[in-house]
């Protein structure tokens, strides 16, 4: 299976998503949660408890998926560990990484927008199994599948407590759920998902969002490859001591225009200076820093 076969696979299982999740209505089906003497506590419109229980409710569905087309799912075995998901081929071997990820509408056509995981750490060293449950670059393919919701206005009084005969009077805190699922690259932005962390941001137009088409869409994988794994934040550069690279996509491109411009006018020399060098130089300074 290729990562392209995959996608188009878990791009027509997602399209079941909304119903598992929401009412005929589109309001969502989780009203709170239930404790031994069925009372229940209504959940509020909090950014970590939402998705948590949006993956709890979508998991089965993945089991099915994996089940459907022979797969084998695993799950990340901490918090904070990437991927949410993993799939694996049973034939070839082949690894599918899957994350969770959703946001809410903040008009017609935006939402706030999700962190695609961080762009240090495993990201840049993918030979590494520190914090991923496989190194990144034995995955054949880095998915998202994505939930839109609205919040809804109309909320219950989170001090309040329900009876379980009561459940139909609690109202919903989000509703119409939009799914979608794409290659991670094709709905990365060109900035950090906030200005304090070392996540890469998404964009943040639905229809972008939905269809994949977002900058790195059309400038391919080994770009986006490329940008993120030599993005420093200003507090980056700053602790090193550096005068940081590219803040946007733009800058990246004039800072690489001149690296191949300089390249070039020396081509000559490197050759030269490369063949000069003693063989194995690299090694016998490393042995000495040890």
């Amino acid at each position: 299976m290729t990562a392209e076969q995959f996608l188009k696979k878990l791009q027509d299982h997602t399209g079941s998503f909304a119903a598992a999740v929401a009412t005929k209505e589109g309001e969502w089906i989780i009203k709170g949660f239930i404790d031994i003497y069925r009372r229940i506590y209504t959940i509020s419109v909090d950014t970590k408890i939402v998705p948590k229980v949006l993956e709890l409710l979508l998991f089965p569905m993945f089991v099915e998926f994996g089940k459907k087309h022979g797969l084998q799912i695993e799950l990340c075995p901490q918090q904070n560990f990437y991927p949410d998901l993993t799939f694996t081929e049973r034939k070839s071997d082949r690894k599918f990484a899957v994350d969770i990820k959703s946001t809410y509408r903040t008009s017609g056509t935006e939402v706030n927008g999700m962190t695609l995981g961080a762009f240090t750490g495993y990201f840049r060293n993918r030979e590494s199994a520190k914090n991923t449950l496989y190194p990144y670059g034995r995955y054949a393919g880095h998915f998202v599948v994505g939930v839109i919701y609205s919040k809804c206005d109309d909320v219950a009084d989170e001090r309040r407590q329900f009876a379980l005969d009561d459940l139909a009077k609690i109202p919903s805190v989000i509703k119409d759920f939009r799914f979608f699922a794409q290659p991670k690259y094709r709905i990365a932005s060109a900035r950090p998902g906030s200005a304090n962390t070392k996540n890469i941001g998404s964009v943040t137009k639905i229809e972008q969002l939905v269809k994949g088409t977002g900058p790195f869409a059309t400038l391919g994988e080994e770009v986006y490859d490329d940008y993120w794994m030599f993005y420093l934040t200003r507090d980056m550069a700053q602790a090193l001591s550096v005068k940081r690279p590219y803040a946007n996509l733009q800058e990246y491109a004039d800072y690489k225009q001149k690296g191949i411009e300089s390249i070039r006018a020396h081509g000559k020399q490197i050759a030269k200076l490369t063949a000069e060098e003693p063989a194995g130089a690299d090694d016998e300074t490393a042995e000495n820093e040890d």
